[in-house]
């Protein structure tokens, strides 16, 4: 089944989205997520909007088909998302429209694209370093390439970013610096590092051109794992997270000192569940990536 297919064809409320992102992007999302090809809806300037759009559209699949009383149930006391993901947060917390969430999605893909195009650069996932051990890696392998630390996703768990042959030689050198494993990642390019300077120049006139409100729940920035405190600090931010790390573990960990009982992953895959149960192994996430998800969640709390 392709991305939020059931969703697409079983949700009228859902499908609106598909049609309301094509209408804004120019994009076929609803053709490439149910047909793909894969390597067309991977690369980052498709898979960026049709992300956004999927998760939109499971959001409004549960709110249409929940009870008042349901949503006040599973109504969140924060909300977050990674890198990408921090879009469909502030939508979620109606901190901006849809349409003005997937153009600005859909702009970020290109010019991340762009970026990473235009420098032969990669990320490397390296597991068992802590935040120090894993600098000094880079600073081992850069040789005055970029190189730097990228997402912080769970403990035990950094991905590096930054020119290819840095890439290469972090690889090499991962065991020495007491690394367990590495894993090249399948991605466009280094993202999250400054190899994204020349997109955020760019992409700073789009977000100049956009209004937000504040957030009607907290949302975890990702670049200080800290919630947005005002509207103001939206572009700055959202800005910054392109050329900066990604504190995903640091965010959860805040969230888990605030009471967090059970999070619900909202959107297509699983890949949040797995990265908390590294965080905290007693906090199970409840996946939300399908319209059956959504009526299991009907039938549980009737």
């Amino acid at each position: 089944m392709g991305m939020g297919e059931d969703v697409y064809r079983q949700s009228d409320v859902g499908r609106e989205f598909f049609d309301r992102a094509e209408a804004a992007t120019g994009l076929e999302i609803g053709k490439l997520c149910l047909e793909g090809p894969a390597e067309q809806l991977d690369r980052t300037d498709i898979a960026q909007p049709a992300i956004f759009t999927v998760s939109a559209a499971i959001l409004a699949t549960m709110r249409s088909i929940l009870s008042p009383s349901q949503l006040a149930h599973f109504q969140p006391a924060f909300m977050a998302g990674l890198s990408l993901g921090e879009y469909s947060a502030l939508y979620a917390a109606g901190a901006m429209t849809f349409e003005t969430g997937v153009k600005l999605v859909a702009r970020r893909g290109q010019l991340m694209q762009q970026a990473a195009e235009a420098v032969p650069s990669g990320m490397v996932s390296v597991m068992g370093l802590d935040e120090d051990r894993a600098r000094k890696l880079c600073e081992a392998a850069a040789e005055g390439e970029i190189l730097t630390c990228a997402n912080f996703n769970c403990p035990g768990q950094i991905v590096l970013s930054g020119q290819s042959d840095a890439c290469r030689r972090a690889i090499g050198l991962a065991e020495k610096f007491g690394a367990t494993g590495t894993v090249p990642l399948k991605v466009a390019g280094a993202f999250h590092s400054e190899i994204m300077a020349p997109a955020a120049e760019k992409f700073a006139r789009a977000l100049d051109d956009v209004r937000f409100d504040h957030p009607n729940v907290p949302v975890i920035s990702n670049v200080d794992a800290l919630p947005y405190t005002s509207a103001d600090q939206i572009r700055d931010k959202l800005l910054t997270q392109l050329t900066s790390p990604v504190r995903w573990a640091q965010s959860m960990e805040y969230l888990l000192a605030q009471g967090l009982r059970t999070p619900y992953e909202v959107g297509p895959g699983r890949a949040l569940a797995g990265l908390m149960r590294r965080i905290d192994r007693d906090t199970n996430v409840v996946p939300v990536s399908s319209l059956a998800a959504v009526e299991e969640m009907k039938l549980q709390h009737p």
